[in-house]
């Protein structure tokens, strides 16, 4: 089996380490590699990961960052960027090493959004159904990657928001995506917070804005 190097970047997440180490530990009994990587939490994450027994990196705070800085210190000949309210289906390690045929192939798991709105569902299926058509994948969709396809992009840029957008647009010209119907299941936390509908406008938003060159850093403010 291909060796996998799982990378978690976290940040102010101790709320949900719990259920999240559990499902770090059940990745690493399966044979991958596990790097968390603290943008700089300030409610103990980063200690409670470390006596948890795991791989802990310190990282000035950005996801892209953090990301970038996990890959660096991977050893998996293939990489995977989990966000921290995501979780993989029991079988992902299998799945994933059964696709990766090519030195530049990656891809992205289809995606559950859970949450008590049925609207959710609606989301995720969309979501799904544009990641097929074009070929481009979300950070919760759980991107996967070799290690030559990754080196080949030059990694995450060092953005503040879209960087899942744009890696996905770099690694597209290389080869297309391997698009996995398995779920991944992720946290609808922040569309209920912010609310549904207001959160569907603001992403399409910002994407429109992105595609017309305008800069992720200023599309950050917006966001927060």
């Amino acid at each position: 089996m291909t060796k996998l190097s799982v990378i978690v970047p976290v940040l102010n997440e101790v709320a949900s380490l719990p259920e999240l180490c559990d499902h770090l530990m059940f990745l690493s009994c399966q044979g991958a590699e596990v790097i968390v990587v603290d943008g700089g939490s300030e409610d103990g994450s980063a200690d409670l990961i470390e006596r948890m027994g795991f791989q802990l990196i310190r990282a000035p705070r950005g996801r892209a960052l953090q990301m970038n800085v996990g890959a660096a210190a991977a050893s998996g000949e293939v990489l995977l960027f989990l966000h921290a309210d995501t979780r993989l289906p029991p079988s992902a390690l299998q799945l994933v090493d059964g696709q990766v045929k090519s030195a530049l192939a990656w891809g992205r798991f289809d995606v559950v959004i859970e949450g008590r709105s049925a609207m959710l569902k609606v989301i995720a299926w969309l979501m799904n159904r544009r990641s097929r058509i074009t070929g481009i994948a979300t950070g919760d969709q759980a991107q996967f990657m070799t290690r030559a396809a990754f080196d080949a992009v030059g990694g995450f840029p060092q953005q503040p928001l879209m960087e899942d957008i744009e890696i996905s647009c770099r690694l597209r010209r290389l080869v297309p995506p391997i698009c996995l119907t398995d779920r991944v299941h992720t946290s609808g936390r922040r569309w209920e917070q912010r609310g549904l509908w207001r959160t569907i406008f603001l992403m399409w938003r910002l994407r429109w804005a992105y595609w017309r060159g305008v800069p992720a850093s200023q599309l950050a403010k917006a966001y927060r």
